[in-house]
């Protein structure tokens, strides 16, 4: 048993921390208290950041650095409703404010419900400039429920007005609809869910409130039916309107309507509760013929995401003169974001990242010091920055996006796994009309369905498929097979989505030890092909055939080569090519050290049999020569600026290339070719494709393909208009640019 002080000491601390509770949850501040308003303003990225400024007299000012803290931090995230700050800033990091700086030398406790009640040398008393405007960055989470932002013109007693929660509750007919887009808004305040009287409602309420639920537009609905509803059902009107703009992110962007008079059924006599009816983009909007069976896609030729782990999340490229380039982060914001996520059929932005957070982009950089105003229909109407200089990929902007709440997660799991990102996978399906859960057949399963299975969860990228699962003993009465036959393009946002057999079960392996497994990955790497380097670097040469023995064992010459003579020669298309890693993760090879598959003749291990493929096609697309080239060596030949390398082959050693690293292979190393021996001059297309087998996985698969085009006249060879990627020929892009750049 404790000691007595020890439990004296105890006591005390359950004192303070109840003391501590009941000072957070009592709203009413000592009399005398100035009552005043926070924002986070400036140059910021993200809705949880920014510059501090306070409303006090009519006027909008900000607070000095001097003495600031991360206890008066504290204070200002949560007077805004986040739960804690994470850090400040000093100097002005999100630009200069204007108008009075309100406080200064401000020290809290941390304890305080307002910064008013921090001391201070006074409101409007200080020596500094606004070059030491402090800023703050909050935790993302919030305290539970909405908090508005008083207007303080609306006769508000207090200004810390905020409900618990708010829905969409759709009426009796439409409650199975997935996704659910219309119904009667309502705020849950004090425990209970209330209507808000639509009086004062306007288009841009309902505008951001879809834009919260993940849908890019709003729009009207049958007045009739929510009439006959009304007048049979029992009302409970919550006491307040909303003011949005329309171009806020979420309701903490909106301002506190006016007061309503609460008067029993007599409550919003001339009104209704409100409702709302959302339009789905594309990709989510139901079709009664076929169900979700379309694959996610981004239909929008202007703009699309790259690079994400997750629907609705990725770097921002934008598409100008027929070549996909990215958006420097210089004044990059959530209403920019927005407009991103809105055009591309998701909701409104959740996050405005930079710092290439998402990846690095390659190719040019479009578009910098982008600003919109949130009520754009392209980025590409946004006022921006044509000169980019300054502006590296280091840079590049990406977006987090709202999208809809499909129930994509409840029809899959992961099971037997050791944590949350890995298991075998197992599906609810129909079976003798009632829904059980079964595995997936392993017969054909790979990275890119691996890579549906972790998107559809939530789970971020693949990292590994496994076709045996016979170590993670999952649900007993989910052994049987319930899918075959999957094979997925990548774009799906589920497995449903991909091909697959239907009713028509055919695995022949069965389910139980041999059923579809996945691990998975919040980050992936991304290798990326430098095309310049394989056109300044391209030639031909002539090379005796006894001198390309070991080649010609390693399959690197033509099919004519098994009946060339050793006195014979080898016309060979040479050049160099130097592969990125752009992504978060660095670049391993599937194979454990243990197995790589040592070559005798070469003396070399190889940690991916193949690891790029090299064609050369006709223009209409037909391989006429061909090459590959085996990872005899990945290794960082070089990397960024501070970077370090990690992988060198020398003395059997790791092999992977590094974030922000790169390995080059050399024109003059064997298997760096292809064999155009029997190739007759013409016109022709140059391929190279980078993890051809998708044995590793990355968070992009589309940049691993570069084209170049080709002349060949017998004797030379030219190697021009490399590209990586998509190239599409747009014309109807050329009014938008044109108009864009003319503002």
């Amino acid at each position: 048993m404790p000691p007595p002080c020890s439990l004296l000491c105890h006591l005390a601390t359950l004192l303070c921390v109840w003391a501590l509770c009941q000072a957070q949850l009592d709203t009413k501040l000592p009399p005398g208290t100035p009552i005043i308003q926070l924002r986070l303003a400036g140059d910021k990225h993200k809705h949880y950041e920014g510059r501090v400024e306070v409303y006090y007299n009519g006027e909008w000012g900000t607070v000095c650095d001097d003495d600031f803290s991360i206890h008066a931090a504290n204070v200002v995230c949560r007077e805004l409703g986040y739960v804690e700050a994470v850090s400040w800033s000093p100097s002005s990091k999100y630009g200069k404010g204007e108008g009075r700086i309100w406080l200064d030398n401000v020290h809290c406790s941390g304890l305080e419900r307002t910064l008013a009640q921090c001391e201070s040398n006074g409101f409007g008393v200080s020596d500094c400039k606004h070059s030491e405007d402090v800023g703050v960055v909050c935790s993302q989470r919030r305290i539970a429920g909405f908090k508005f932002i008083s207007t303080l013109t609306n006769n508000v007693e207090s200004l810390n007005v905020q409900v618990e929660d708010v829905r969409i509750r759709a009426i009796s007919s439409q409650r199975k609809r997935v996704p659910m887009t219309e119904g009667y808004l309502e705020v849950k305040d004090g425990g209970k869910w209330r209507q808000i009287c639509d009086l004062e409602w306007t288009q841009m309420n309902s505008r951001v409130i879809c834009g919260m639920y993940g849908f890019p537009g709003e729009k009207r609905y049958n007045t009739k039916v929510y009439k006959l509803l009304s007048k049979r059902r029992k009302k409970n009107y919550w006491g307040f309107g909303v003011n949005c703009t329309g171009n806020e992110a979420s309701l903490h962007g909106c301002k506190l309507g006016h007061k309503v008079e609460l008067r029993g059924n007599a409550t919003c006599e001339k009104g209704l509760p409100v409702v709302v009816n959302c339009v789905p983009g594309r990709a989510f909007a139901p079709s009664h013929a076929q169900g979700f069976s379309k694959a996610y896609r981004v239909e929008q030729p202007l703009v699309r995401l790259r690079g994400g782990a997750n629907i609705g999340e990725g770097r921002v490229e934008v598409l100008k003169n027929g070549e996909w380039g990215t958006v420097c982060d210089d004044s990059w914001n959530l209403e920019a974001a927005t407009v991103v996520c809105r055009e591309l059929g998701f909701g409104s932005a959740k996050e405005a990242l930079a710092g290439g957070k998402l990846g690095q982009g390659m190719g040019p950089v479009h578009m910098n010091e982008v600003k919109c105003s949130g009520f754009e229909k392209s980025l590409t109407e946004c006022y921006f920055n044509r000169d980019a200089l300054g502006c590296s990929h280091e840079e590049d902007a990406a977006v987090r996006c709202n999208v809809p709440a499909m129930g994509f997660q409840n029809r899959l799991r992961l099971s037997g796994g050791r944590n949350p990102f890995e298991g075998r996978v197992e599906v609810l399906a129909e079976k003798n009309g009632s829904l059980v859960w079964g595995t997936v057949c392993s017969d054909s399963w790979g990275t890119i369905e691996a890579t549906v299975v972790c998107r559809q969860l939530g789970l971020g990228f693949a990292n590994n498929a496994f076709q045996e699962t016979w170590y993670w003993p999952g649900d007993v009465s989910a052994d049987d097979v319930v899918m075959s036959g999957v094979r997925c393009s990548g774009t799906e946002m589920t497995l449903a989505q991909c091909l697959h057999h239907g009713k028509h079960l055919d695995c022949p392996r069965g389910g139980g030890r041999f059923a579809a497994g996945v691990s998975c990955s919040e980050t992936a790497p991304d290798l990326v092909l430098n095309a310049q380097v394989v056109e300044h670097t391209t030639y031909l040469e002539d090379r005796p055939m006894y001198i390309l023995q070991c080649a010609n064992e390693e399959h690197c010459l033509s099919s004519s080569a098994a009946a060339a003579t050793s006195s014979s020669y080898r016309r060979l298309l040479r050049f160099s090519s130097q592969i990125h890693n752009n992504g978060l993760t660095d670049f391993r090879p599937r194979a454990a050290h243990n197995s790589w598959i040592w070559h005798e003749c070469h003396r070399h291990y190889h940690s991916m049999e193949v690891f790029t493929h090299y064609d050369l096609l006709s223009l209409n697309g037909t391989k006429v020569a061909e090459g590959h080239k085996a990872s005899f060596c990945l290794e960082d030949t070089q990397c960024e600026e501070g970077i370090e390398k990690r992988y060198e082959c020398a003395n059997f050693g790791q092999q992977g290339i590094t974030v922000g690293c790169w390995d080059t292979y050399r024109h003059d190393i064997d298997c760096q070719w292809i064999d155009v021996t029997d190739v007759v001059p013409g016109d022709y297309i140059f391929q190279v494709v980078i993890n051809p087998n998708f044995e590793v996985a990355e968070s992009d698969y589309t940049n691993n393909v570069m084209k170049c085009r080709c002349r060949y006249d017998g004797h030379r060879i030219w190697m021009y208009n490399c590209y990586i990627g998509e190239r599409l020929e747009i014309t109807a892009t050329f009014d938008y640019w044109s108009n864009a750049l003319n503002r």
